[in-house]
């Protein structure tokens, strides 16, 4: 009997598949039934292995041994899931298995995460790939019945090897060579670094940003307001006010436009972070974890998607999974729903996976048991697929210039048509605790019926004082959308990838920063800003411009989505960053004055034999402030762990006071007896070396 191996990436997906293609019978690690095995992966088993992996020298950050550039890449299970992994292999390589079904995640990383396993296993049967945008059970039969080659996600399996093999190099050689150089770990990565140095520049600019004041005339008429220019000069304002005041203001022209907004297009992955932060105020993070918990759930479709539309496969049922979602949705009750599918509907605008949108599941599933996270998520995809699918808004603005002592002056008003996809919207937000600010534009209010030469009395010109305001602070809302779009202006328009990472990974970087004591949130008011700390300003103050510039990593994007395509070798792409890293080790010079950048609370050993500056304790030894010096005493020498002695820190003090340090009970690696002597510190300037002296009168060496 022959069966067909299918590995998922997670347990639960394990389960779901397992249920529908009718193996349920549980075994160690596998599910089996109806000539299928189903097991799982349990995220990535394996990746790539440590720099000392390569060699033992690395274990110690030198500068001399950078770059690392491994000439053949080595991977390693996880400690924790090496009892996983070893099933895995024991059913891959199995006689009776025919053939393996990739049915992990339909993505990059998906592709990724199986791969790794079937190489590392020593595989070689012949590989499907299962790929769908749906848990639903028949969104899952239709991909078991349309399994495709695995060949045919070659070109993705390169992209996210380079992906992974060049987020490596990066990442070990220039935090290992700004780590030494500095003095203090540093670390750097091709998507974090440029992030941060986002955030690091809005917050310079509000720094230095200095607000202006600025003052407008406001007169009020019968039942409405009118305001002049601004002015920067409040005797200005206030000589138009005296001028306006027992004044009348006459009707120079009045503009009436009517005009419509289209519904918004349906949800990729961040647009509905950004909505989530905004709206609900959860962390990109939190959104990725409840929307594949809802996935997971046959709730929602695939999440990490930059896609925002559907495929015209999908127009038909279209209306029913609308009527389905209205349904389910306490703010759209009572509201007449209407489904206008050509809006969300384009082919050409769908890569791997279509828009985020519900499932059918919502209406036979009692959404009041979820956790809330998910079932807030799940309504904010609801909302957004009725929105998308709904009727323009549409409404007349109307635009008053009136005249008051030789002075023009402006109204504005609005009046709704058809409030169209925006009553839905409204209605959600009213259902919001802590709902944002409505859009001033759109509440702006009717004018009065008005005709051109009418003329008012002014009631009360009166001045209205305002400062220009700086940039505001990051959000995980604006951040996205600055990663989104950084260094777009510089790619090709027809560049599939911009910006900084992909929607899958945003999240997880943001969380780095955060970690990492990069950034901090900060909330304030309704909204929780990202504020760099000091570290951050001073490491993106000491990087050089290629590691912080949105257009490295835009244009790794662009390569790597060329490679999926097959239409750029990999090698070829790997060599760049080679050559990248090889210029950066060799060309990069120290800031000078750079220790004012990393000012540090610890201890003062001694002055440096070199240039006077102070010597301090890290945890490898003991090094000069002065970047520009590189003194330094470490720990691990040699020279000591031969005569099984400690540089401690008494020990490196007396050097540096005295050049010399007396030490008892020094053993002898050629006698194995041990003796006592004086250390004497050598430096030329560029290296240090020590040297033993003895007392003649004692007898000399042991």
């Amino acid at each position: 009997m022959s069966y067909r191996l299918v590995i998922a990436e997670k347990p639960s997906v394990a389960q779901s598949l397992a249920a529908v293609i009718g193996a349920k019978s549980k075994k160690n690690g596998y599910l089996e039934g109806n000539d299928y095995r189903v097991s799982w992966c349990i995220g990535h088993l394996a990746g790539l292995a440590n720099a000392e992996s390569y060699d033992p020298k690395y274990a110690k950050w030198r500068y001399d041994d950078l770059p690392i550039l491994p000439e053949k890449w080595q991977f390693v299970v996880g400690a924790d899931k090496k009892k996983q992994f070893e099933i895995l292999r024991e059913l891959m390589n199995a006689p009776e298995v025919s053939e393996v079904v990739n049915a992990c995640d339909a993505g990059r990383e998906g592709e990724a995460i199986f791969r790794t396993v079937y190489t590392l296993a020593g595989c070689k049967k012949p590989m499907k790939r299962l790929w769908i945008s749906s848990m639903e059970d028949e969104a899952i039969r239709a991909g078991f019945q349309n399994l495709r080659p695995g060949s045919d996600y070659d070109g993705l399996h390169q992209a996210a090897l380079c992906r992974t093999e060049a987020d490596w190099l990066v990442g070990i050689n220039a935090t290992r060579l700004f780590s030494v150089l500095y003095h203090r770990t540093l670390n750097v990565g091709r998507v974090m670094s440029p992030t941060l140095a986002l955030i690091v520049q809005r917050e310079a600019e509000i720094d230095a940003f200095r607000p202006e004041p600025f003052y407008t005339v406001m007169l009020g008429l019968s039942d409405f307001t009118a305001a002049s220019e601004r002015m920067k000069e409040k005797a200005d304002a206030e000589h138009l006010q005296e001028a306006c005041v027992d004044g009348c203001a006459v009707v120079q022209k009045v503009e009436r436009k009517e005009k419509a907004e289209k519904p918004p297009a349906l949800y990729d992955l961040t647009t509905l972070q950004r909505d989530a932060n905004r709206l609900l105020g959860y962390t990109a993070q939190q959104t990725l974890d409840y929307l594949q918990n809802l996935y997971e759930k046959k709730l929602c479709t695939y999440p990490r998607t930059d896609s925002r539309y559907l495929t015209s496969d999908m127009a038909e049922g279209l209306p029913v999974l609308v009527n389905t979602t209205a349904k389910a949705m306490p703010f759209a009750k009572g509201i007449s729903v209407r489904c206008d599918g050509s809006r969300v509907i384009d082919d050409k605008k769908v890569t791997d996976h279509h828009a985020v949108i519900p499932t059918q599941n919502i209406l036979t599933t009692d959404l009041s048991g979820l956790p809330v996270g998910e079932r807030s998520i799940l309504e904010l995809v609801a909302l957004r697929l009725l929105c998308a699918v709904g009727q323009p808004y549409e409404y007349a603005e109307t635009n008053v210039t009136l005249d008051c002592a030789g002075h023009l002056f402006a109204a504005k008003g609005r009046a709704v048509l058809n409030p169209g996809w925006k009553e839905l919207d409204s209605r959600y937000r009213a259902s919001l605790k802590n709902a944002p600010e409505a859009d001033k534009e759109t509440d702006a209010k009717a004018l009065p019926v008005v005709a051109e030469g009418q003329s008012f009395e002014v009631v009360v010109p009166g001045i209205k004082e305002g400062k220009t305001t700086p940039p505001k602070h990051f959000t995980e809302d604006t951040l996205l959308s600055a990663m989104e779009t950084a260094g777009a202006k510089d790619m090709p328009e027809d560049a599939e990838r911009k910006g900084l990472g992909t929607p899958a990974t945003r999240a997880g970087i943001l969380e780095k920063l955060v970690s990492a004591g990069f950034v901090e949130r900060k909330k304030s008011k309704k909204a929780v800003q990202l504020l760099p700390t000091q570290p951050a300003v001073s490491l993106i103050t000491v990087l050089p411009e290629q590691l912080q510039s949105p257009l490295l990593t835009a244009e790794w994007e662009y390569k790597l989505k060329e490679i999926e395509r097959g239409q750029l070798e990999p090698v070829a792409f790997m060599d760049g960053i080679a050559a990248m890293l090889r210029e950066l080790v060799s060309t990069y010079q120290v800031i000078q004055g750079a220790e004012v950048l990393f000012p540090t609370d610890r201890e003062v050993i001694g002055k440096c034999p070199r240039c006077g500056g102070s010597v301090t304790e890290s945890k490898q030894g003991f090094f000069c402030e002065n970047q520009q010096c590189r003194f330094a005493l470490w720990k691990n020498s040699k020279f000591f762990s031969a005569k099984k002695k400690q540089l401690t820190k008494s020990v490196a003090a007396e050097l540096l006071k005295k050049g010399r340090v007396s030490l008892k009970g020094c053993y002898s690696e050629k006698t194995g007896k041990t003796y006592d002597a004086v250390v004497v510190l050598e430096d030329d300037g560029q290296r240090v070396n020590f040297k033993l002296e003895f007392d003649r009168q004692k007898g000399g060496k042991g």
